[in-house]
């Protein structure tokens, strides 16, 4: 695979909530020569024709991604949309307090409708999930359009009374 050509692209899926859907998802992907970015497999939320969505970012050339979407469909993975990625900067937040009694599911759809998509979530609940719990995110966004994501966060952190700590580092790191 030639480096100068790959590209960043993002595969949605919709998986049965089935032991070993998303292994075989992704064996099409890895047999064709795509390099996985990010998976985000949220399973406390279900399509309307009640499978787990899932995104997954990965790189690859052009001609073998359009390989690896005809091997996804071959496989009879359902591909809801695959194309060039579109998200290009990053940025971390941290949410503090009842995710989990707010709807954790329905907080990271918020953001995904306003203008991100969630890369990556880490969730921490030391005493249990009853209690205030602590999620870092990593948030995909267009170029240009940080500071739109943020004000989408702090919109849905203002509304389930939750606190951000923000943004913790420009460009996804910690």
């Amino acid at each position: 695979m030639s480096e100068a050509r790959t590209q960043s692209y993002t595969v949605r899926l919709e998986l049965a909530d089935e032991p070993g859907e998303l292994l075989a998802a992704l064996e099409p992907i890895a047999d064709n020569g795509g390099n996985l970015l990010s998976i985000f497999h949220e399973r406390g939320n279900l399509t309307p024709r009640g499978r787990i969505p899932v995104e997954v970012d990965l790189e690859a050339t052009p001609e073998r991604f359009e390989t690896i979407v005809e091997a996804l469909r071959e496989a009879g993975v359902n591909v809801v949309q695959a194309g060039q990625e579109r998200y290009s900067e990053e940025l971390t937040v941290l949410l503090v307090g009842h995710l989990v009694d707010t709807d954790l599911s329905d907080t990271l759809s918020q953001l995904r409708a306003e203008n991100g998509a969630v890369a990556d979530l880490s969730l921490s609940a030391p005493e249990g999930a009853e209690s205030e719990s602590s999620a870092r995110l990593r948030l995909k966004t267009d170029q240009g359009a940080v500071e739109e994501t943020l004000a989408a966060v702090r919109q849905v952190a203002e509304e389930k009374d939750l606190r951000v700590i923000e943004p913790l580092a420009a460009g996804g790191g910690v």
